[in-house]
């Protein structure tokens, strides 16, 4: 074992893991069409609550609402935000978007280049 006590090792792998992570966000939602998506990106961009928004058309989603399984294309937004934000754009998010209950999921982002991240961190504290 080199000389590493166990509880040495698990913090190394639960690194390895991705236990650890930055304070970037990548942020999932979805939009009914791309003039939603587009005008959704550039407020977020806007008003500081994402550093970029990248949109993904032809998206189809499949889901239930309100006891029936539907099927609707779909634009995916991709949010690069950080911690720091996230309570802003969870409420900012809804307020913007035309769907009653809008997907905004949040996932940590474990590493990156640090010139990004610094980036990223650097627009979106304003």
């Amino acid at each position: 074992m080199g000389g590493r006590s166990r509880a040495g090792r698990e913090k190394t792998i639960g690194y390895a893991r991705g236990m650890e992570t930055t304070p970037a966000l990548l942020c999932l939602a979805t939009c009914p069409d791309e003039a939603c998506a587009a005008s959704l990106a550039r407020a977020l961009v806007g008003e500081g609550l994402a550093a970029c928004v990248s949109r993904l058309p032809m998206t189809a989603s499949v889901y239930r609402w309100q006891g029936e399984v539907h099927e609707e294309p779909e634009v995916l937004l991709l949010i690069k935000t950080t911690r720091e934000c996230w309570p802003r754009l969870k409420e900012r998010l809804p307020a913007l978007h035309p769907y009653d209950t809008p997907e905004l999921i949040a996932l940590p982002v474990s590493d990156g280049l640090p010139a990004y991240l610094a980036w990223l961190a650097a627009e979106t504290l304003r």
